[in-house]
C-alpha cells in the first residue's frame, strides 16, 4: 500500500447500547439483570477501496453509519470485526471542537490540536500564521474557545486539519456551520488539496457540495453499503429515500435537495425587469423568477411552490400553482412567475422551490436556497416589508386636506 491508501475488507462495527443511561451503583446490582445492553450494528459488511488521490464522499440518513465509518478511518474506532487499512497521515474533521480545551485560547489549542496530528512544535511554529491567517480568527486567536460561537470553532478546527500535510483527509459535516464566504473558502481549500494529489474521504448531505469536490460516492442504509459509484447516481437514491417528508431532519445537517426524482427543477434564476440576471434589488422594482421543469417520468401535472424566506431561514411567504393550469403539456418547460413591485424594503432573502403531485403527498424535488438575493432600503422605510397607505389629519370629524 502507498500513502493515502484505504482498504476496508468486510468492515463492521457494533455498540452496546443501555436503556438507562445513568444509574446508581446500587441500582447497576440490583438491577443488573434487566440492564441488558442491545446491540446496535452501526457498520455492517463494507468493503471498498480507495486509491491515492481520490476524492470520495460518503452519503445516507442519519444513522446510516457514515460519521461511524469515518471514525473507523481515523482510528477513533476498531472494526468489530473485519480487516480495516488506512495508510499515510491522516487529518481529520469529525466533530466540532474535538481535541480542543474549552479553557486554552485558540493559538494554545493550534499546538494541542497539532501534535494529536504528529507535528512537531517546530513544524506548528513555522506554519502557526497561516493557520492563524486562514481561520479569520484575528484578536479572537488568544481568547478561550469556550467563548467561541460554532463557526469559528469550525474555522479554527479545519485551520488547522487542512495545514498538517496530511496525506489523508477526513471531512465529517464541515459545512453546517460557518458563513457562507467561509464555507467557499474552505470549498477551494479543499480543490486545491484535491490537486496536490492528496485522497478525500468527506460525509456531507449536500448533493452539489459530493457533485462538486467527489469523484465517487458511496451511499450507506442502515449500515450497509448500497451504492458505490457515480456521485450524480447516488445523489438521485439518496433523495429518494427522503422523498416522503416534508422537513427531513438532515436539512440541520446541510441537506438541500431532496424528492423521487420523476421532476426536477433547474436553473433557477432571479432577473430584473430587463431580463438580465441579478441579485440586488430596491422596493418597487419588478421582480422575475424563471425556472425550469425537467419531467424524468410519466406524471400528472404537479404543482409548483415558491418560498420566500428570509436569511435565517424563517418563512414569509409563499406562491404555488398547478402547472396544468398553466398548459403543461408534459415536456420540458420553461416557468416564469412575476412580481410586479416587490414588496420587500431591506435584507438577505432566499426562495426555495418545490415541485409535488397535486395532495402534497409526495415530493418530486425540493430545493432550498435555489436562489438569493438582497435588497437595499430606499427613504425611510425600514423593515421587512413596504408598510405604505394614505396619511390624512381630521379635526372635529373633518378631514384636513394635506398641502401638495
Amino acid at each position: 500500500m502507498t500513502d493515502g491508501s484505504i482498504v476496508a475488507e468486510h468492515v463492521s462495527r457494533h455498540f452496546r447500547v443501555y436503556p438507562t443511561r445513568h444509574v446508581t451503583l446500587k441500582e447497576a446490582i440490583v438491577r443488573r439483570k434487566h440492564l441488558r445492553p442491545v446491540e446496535v450494528w452501526a457498520v455492517r459488511d463494507v468493503s471498498l477501496r480507495i486509491e491515492p488521490g481520490e476524492s470520495v464522499g460518503f452519503m445516507g440518513r442519519n444513522g446510516s453509519g457514515k460519521t461511524t465509518f469515518l471514525r473507523l478511518l481515523a482510528g477513533v474506532y476498531r472494526p468489530s470485526s473485519g480487516k480495516l487499512r488506512v495508510k499515510g497521515r491522516v487529518g481529520a474533521l469529525l466533530e466540532l471542537g474535538a481535541g480542543f480545551h474549552p479553557d486554552f485560547t485558540g493559538r494554545e489549542n493550534i499546538y494541542l490540536s497539532a501534535s494529536i496530528y504528529g507535528l512537531k512544535r517546530q513544524e506548528v511554529d513555522r506554519r502557526l500564521e497561516a493557520i492563524i491567517d486562514f481561520s479569520e480568527l484575528g484578536k479572537f486567536i488568544d481568547l478561550p474557545i469556550r467563548t467561541y460561537s460554532a463557526g469559528m470553532y469550525m474555522r479554527l478546527a479545519f485551520s488547522v486539519a487542512t495545514n498538517v500535510d496530511a496525506d489523508i483527509l477526513l471531512l465529517d459535516e464541515v459545512f453546517a456551520v460557518g458563513d457562507e464566504a467561509f464555507q467557499r473558502k474552505c470549498v477551494d481549500r479543499i480543490l486545491q488539496y484535491k490537486e496536490r494529489g492528496k485522497t478525500l474521504a468527506f460525509v456531507s448531505h449536500s448533493g452539489p457540495a459530493v457533485e462538486r469536490m467527489c469523484d465517487r460516492a458511496v451511499l450507506l442504509r442502515q449500515g450497509a453499503m448500497e451504492y458505490d459509484g457515480e456521485p450524480s447516481e447516488a445523489i438521485r437514491r439518496y433523495q429518494e429515500l427522503l422523498a416522503g417528508e416534508e422537513d427531513p431532519a438532515e436539512r440541520a445537517a446541510g441537506l438541500r435537495e431532496w424528492g423521487t426524482g420523476e421532476a426536477r427543477v433547474k436553473d433557477v434564476r432571479i432577473e430584473g425587469s430587463d431580463g438580465q440576471t441579478r441579485d440586488m434589488f430596491v422596493a418597487g422594482e419588478p421582480f422575475v423568477v424563471r425556472l425550469r421543469v425537467e419531467p424524468r417520468a410519466k406524471i400528472e401535472p404537479p404543482r409548483l411552490l415558491i418560498e420566500l424566506r428570509d436569511a435565517s431561514g424563517s418563512l414569509l411567504s409563499r406562491a404555488e400553482r398547478g402547472l396544468g393550469d398553466l398548459g403543461w403539456d408534459g415536456s420540458e418547460a420553461s416557468v416564469r412567475f412575476e412580481v410586479e413591485s416587490l414588496p420587500l424594503v431591506e435584507g438577505r432573502f432566499q426562495l426555495n422551490v418545490a415541485l409535488t403531485d397535486a395532495a402534497h403527498s409526495l415530493r418530486y424535488h425540493s430545493v432550498e436556497k435555489a436562489a438569493e438575493f438582497t435588497v437595499d432600503p430606499q427613504g425611510e422605510s425600514r423593515g421587512f416589508f413596504v408598510f405604505e397607505g394614505d396619511w390624512a389629519l381630521e379635526r372635529e370629524g373633518k378631514v384636513v386636506e394635506a398641502e401638495a
